[in-house]
């Protein structure tokens, strides 16, 4: 490859099971799996995101490190100052460079605009100048097929259309250009509220046993209640889990269709010498070890996501199955000429993966489990790990620890520690926790306050309301046998 545009696109909370490209009963992403399947594509069956959520995730797409490195998304809300971003490493090789982002996880705020010669986030407040009058002229055509229809309800408008659209401008944008590109684009669904087209959800509709009117309302009841919910032990009947999720099967559906859209709008462009990334930031739970949304737990239900890429041969010619997100990043930056230097992933050409990492701060999961315990006092957080907690996954086994306790999982199965079963299991792989948080984990920073210009989003991931996220925490090293950081948040 010389120097190869790149586009990247993350998906929101899609986990792989709920993907054609992982012999799901609903045929949810057939471009995805058309995609894969043509010539110079490539689906990854076993990729594991770094982190559990948006920010700590995405952080760690957009600078090629583990989250206890960078710290945002862990105990952290930025990255650091002086961490090196990918656009920023790719800038230096000439690369022009876009970010279209609907969630402020991925903003100026969070540190992750940096490096990007263009940043386009997409909210109430920026609409009409980051999408302009004919793109949003076209949604006001489209909203039954692309939306609800004609309703002033904007929680039911996702924003996935438009970006889509906006997209497509910027690739037009590049179509003659001779220098190459770097597009990273944040697809907003199917994050909850699960609300996709009335179309896509009639394509499920005798999946469940009650009305889509009703269904939609339990969509949102759902969002706006989870935390009780989880408090409570996930009391949905069966009709009720059913149709949630059918709307997000519904969600992912329609997202599908709009990327098989921008991949096709791409070649008519004939931008041939594209390396298209699609993948999603985490997954989604769905009663799993108790949870909701993508709180708390690393069960692979939240970490096991879809990973298509398409026109690179240096990747899609990979001998292994396991593979993260850095593992990607650093072997495009290699062929783009790019720096290397401080990124935690392993060049895809020359080296396989025996094990992913997937890590989970403190402070969040320690708030979340404070407010389950406020709504329900009968709630057991006895289960969750509330220190900064490192998961390391096998094929066969994921090995988590924190300053808790440890435990050794055999999947697929996630509630039972079978680690008197498995001494030796467990030792191996405590051993090579040990020497994967000595190389990589070790944070870039310390505390440090970055500047806040402008409007989060909620931790908790709502997709539509901003609201300012500010919160302190220091990580301190703890050093024993291990290399650990116990969390000082004052929430225990």
């Amino acid at each position: 490859m010389d120097r190869p545009n790149v586009v990247w696109i993350t998906l929101e909370s899609t986990r792989m099971d709920h993907t054609s490209l992982d012999g799901y009963s609903r045929d949810t992403t057939p471009n995805l799996a058309r995609i894969a399947g043509m010539g110079g594509g490539r689906a990854f069956a076993d990729c594991h995101t770094h982190g559990v959520w948006t920010l700590a995730s995405s952080a760690s797409i957009l600078t090629g490190t583990v989250p206890t490195h960078h710290g945002a998304g862990m105990e952290n809300d930025a990255i650091p100052e002086d961490l090196d971003t990918i656009p920023e490493r790719l800038s230096e090789q000439g690369y022009r460079t876009a970010c279209l982002s609907p969630n402020s996880h991925l903003s100026s705020a969070t540190g992750l605009d940096r490096g990007f010669d263009e940043f386009t986030w997409l909210s109430a407040d920026t609409l009409w100048e980051a999408a302009g009058p004919r793109i949003l002229a076209k949604y006001a055509r489209n909203c039954r097929r692309h939306g609800p229809g004609f309703t002033t309800d904007t929680r039911k408008h996702g924003t996935s259309y438009l970006m889509n659209e906006i997209a497509k401008r910027q690739l037009g944008s590049y179509a003659d250009d001779e220098e190459p590109f770097f597009l990273y684009a944040h697809y907003g669904d199917p994050h909850h509220p699960y609300h996709p087209p009335q179309r896509f959800l009639d394509r499920y509709a005798d999946d469940f046993a009650m009305d889509t009117d009703r269904a939609q309302r339990l969509g949102f009841y759902h969002h706006d209640n989870f935390h009780q919910l989880i408090a409570d032990g996930c009391p949905f009947a069966a009709d009720e889990w059913d149709a949630l999720q059918a709307l997000y099967d519904g969600e992912i559906a329609h997202t599908d269709e709009l990327v098989g859209d921008l991949f096709d709008h791409a070649n008519r462009l004939g931008l041939d010498d594209t390396v298209f990334v699609i993948t999603a930031d985490h997954g989604e739970l769905f009663g799993e070890q108790g949870m909701l949304a993508h709180l708390v737990v690393a069960d692979d239900a939240v970490t096991h996501v879809p990973l298509v890429v398409h026109g690179a041969n240096a990747i899609t010619d990979h001998d292994g199955e396991t593979v993260q997100h850095a593992d990607v990043m650093r072997t495009l930056l290699d062929a783009a000429g790019a720096r290397t230097d401080g990124l935690h992933g392993i060049d895809l050409r020359e080296e396989t993966r025996e094990h992913s990492l997937t890590q989970r701060g403190a402070k969040r999961a320690c708030k979340n489990l404070d407010r389950f315990g406020e709504l329900n006092p009968a709630f057991d957080p006895s289960p969750y790990h509330t220190a900064t907690l490192s998961a390391l996954r096998t094929h066969e086994f994921k090995y988590q620890r924190s300053d808790d306790r440890a435990e050794l999982l055999r999947l697929p199965d996630e509630d039972r520690d079978v680690s008197e079963e498995h001494p030796e299991v467990k030792e191996r792989l405590d051993e090579a926790l040990d020497m994967v948080l000595e190389a990589d984990g070790q944070p870039a920073a310390n505390e440090r306050s970055l500047p806040v210009d402008g409007n989060t989003a909620s931790p908790f991931g709502d997709r539509s309301e901003p609201v300012t996220l500010v919160a302190r925490t220091c990580v301190v090293p703890c050093m024993r046998r291990r290399i650990r950081w116990r969390i000082c948040s004052g929430q225990r």
